[in-house]
């Protein structure tokens, strides 16, 4: 890791993923700029040391008005069925925020590091047009690679796998580990969707901030995934907690599998560190 200082903007610095990267970037030495709308994001994730502006992505210039080195754009819509039943939500988020983050970095001429989704890659390449959410992120993709082709700007791209660990969110937003081990906590039953079988590779925040760093020092292009290879179907994954399962009924959207490819992370240095099975252990 490099020890000279960097002017660093996370979208998205409060929720789940960004106040981990912000914490680990003031941990480094680094200067660090949150802009968050607070639709996911929480003012309790605040870290000391972060100067946190609340705020639109499509209004991104009128809030950062300093060039920074490096965006790291994380502030997006980011569920997967929920965003069948609010693509309007979708479209503001993740099209027009995109577009203004988009500007920003072609004015500023910084480097981009954009957090891709892999449900792209799911169900043989059909995953990206299942859901309003899948299909905005696939396209912003193609967009940020463009973008850097037009006008010779810097950037990479990583893909997320299930990401998992301490700031987890429950709720409509959730993901499906924490919700599971809250409501195992509790005692209560776990719903899983139906046929249980799809499958998906748990990562660990940790291993997801560890290989966000080395892409920001080292990476360039597109294709950095960020994932633990081992797969769990969800059923599997509710098996692991000792309480009652219950199936639940199939939702559209809800991709079967993905395929994972962390062949150019792996290159710049990144190794695995988590599992899901020693988290949920020690979690308990």
């Amino acid at each position: 890791m490099s020890t000279s200082q960097k002017l660093i903007l996370v979208t998205g610095g409060a929720g789940f993923i960004g106040t981990h990267l912000c914490a680990r970037l003031v941990q480094e030495g680094h200067k660090v700029i949150s802009l968050d709308n607070y639709f996911t994001g929480s003012r309790d994730n605040h870290i000391k040391g972060v100067d946190y502006r609340e705020g639109h992505t499509k209004d991104i210039e009128k809030h950062v008005p300093e060039t920074p080195d490096i965006v790291y754009h994380l502030g997006e819509y980011s569920r997967v069925e929920v965003s069948l039943s609010e693509p309007a939500l979708v479209w503001d988020l993740n099209v027009a925020g995109t577009f203004g983050v988009l500007e920003f970095w072609r004015k500023k001429r910084c480097k981009l590091i954009y957090a891709g989704s892999s449900t792209k890659f799911a169900d043989g390449g059909l995953g990206r047009d299942q859901s309003p959410y899948a299909w905005s992120k696939a396209a912003n993709t193609e967009l940020v690679c463009n973008y850097a082709d037009w006008y010779n700007l810097s950037f990479a791209i990583t893909y997320f796998y299930n990401v998992y660990g301490s700031g987890e969110r429950t709720g409509k937003y959730g993901t499906v580990i924490e919700i599971f081990r809250q409501l195992a906590a509790q005692g209560k039953t776990l719903t899983v969707t139906a046929p249980g079988t799809q499958r998906r590779n748990f990562t660990h925040i940790d291993d997801i901030i560890s290989g966000l760093l080395l892409i920001m020092e080292k990476g360039e292009g597109d294709e950095f995934g960020i994932g633990a290879q081992e797969t769990f179907s969800i059923l599997e994954v509710a098996k692991l907690f000792d309480v009652p399962i219950e199936m639940g009924p199939e939702v559209k959207g809800n991709r079967m599998n993905c395929e994972i490819d962390t062949t150019k992370t792996l290159a710049l240095g990144w190794e695995l560190t988590h599992s899901l099975r020693d988290y949920l252990h020690t979690s308990e």
